[in-house]
């Protein structure tokens, strides 16, 4: 939890576009200094344009531990101190599961979870050792929840990522941390995600443009074009660091999807996936 965010320092991935560029543009209004990472360099120029004199920003590929550790030196090197944590950075593979090759699973996972995990270790031991309150929001998805067909490394991946923060959470609170957590769960946002493969690695390029991804890319494509604002999203997440929220849902049928979820578990059954808002 960070009761007065002015002053205090923000530190998010995924920063060159949709919840990432909202989470940078509201955290500079509320008066932070504000540390922008992104692997696309003209996205992440085009987010620091959005920002105050002074704002950072850091070309990151948060699925490399070693660009993470730079990004923490950065940052601490900028401000001396990081209070806010956001492991925004994210991608979607589509697809039958068992049509999903090695390199399709090693991008989702490098980057959705692996760069929670990096940014965990990169920048909580620093931050417990400032002795000040601060939170990390990690960003996971409806789809962490829930799941539906044809997503199995997307699911997978924010699966993974909620309960990596639920972990944080409790091992933080173990260790009388004044660090908090926070997992975002989007539901359906106005971001460019069904086009991440944009920025895919070319070393991992192998299951790209298989017919069986690409239906589900174009059916993500519709539906996030009319989905919530991300400075909305940004708005929900500030709001929740200030108060200690744990879960940071943004649809309105998040506890329909808890419900219909935890109902079909205690009857032993595959739970249902319900349409994303």
């Amino acid at each position: 939890m960070i009761a007065e965010l002015s002053g205090k320092v923000a530190v998010v991935t995924g920063a060159g576009s949709g919840i990432g560029r909202g989470l940078c543009v509201r955290a500079a209004a509320a008066g932070m200094h504000v540390v922008a990472a992104d692997v696309e360099q003209g996205a992440l120029d085009d987010t620091v344009g959005l920002l105050p004199d002074g704002s950072l920003g850091v070309r990151t590929d948060v699925s490399d531990p070693a660009q993470v550790e730079a990004l923490a030196d950065r940052a601490y090197a900028q401000w001396g101190a990081v209070h806010l944590l956001c492991n925004n950075a994210g991608v979607f593979q589509a697809g039958v599961l068992w049509e999903r090759t090695v390199a399709d699973w090693e991008w989702v996972l490098g980057v959705n979870l692996w760069g929670i995990v990096h940014g965990i270790r990169a920048f909580v031991p620093r931050m417990i050792a400032q002795g000040t309150e601060g939170d990390v929001v990690s960003t996971s998805s409806l789809a962490g929840i829930v799941r539906n067909a044809f997503s199995g490394p997307y699911n997978t991946s924010k699966f993974a990522a909620l309960g990596i923060t639920e972990c944080l959470a409790h091992d933080l609170r173990a260790t009388g941390s004044l660090i908090g957590a926070s997992v975002l769960v989007p539901g359906s946002v106005n971001i460019c995600i069904a086009d991440s493969s944009r920025n895919r690695p070319t070393d991992l390029a192998e299951g790209m443009g298989a017919e069986d991804a690409a239906f589900v890319d174009q059916a993500l494509a519709d539906m996030t074009s009319t989905g919530a604002d991300p400075a909305h999203v940004a708005d929900l997440v500030l709001d929740a660091v200030r108060t200690g929220q744990f879960v940071i849902p943004t649809s309105p049928g998040y506890d329909k999807q808890i419900e219909t979820r935890a109902t079909a578990l205690l009857h032993r059954e595959v739970p249902q996936g319900l349409p994303f808002d």
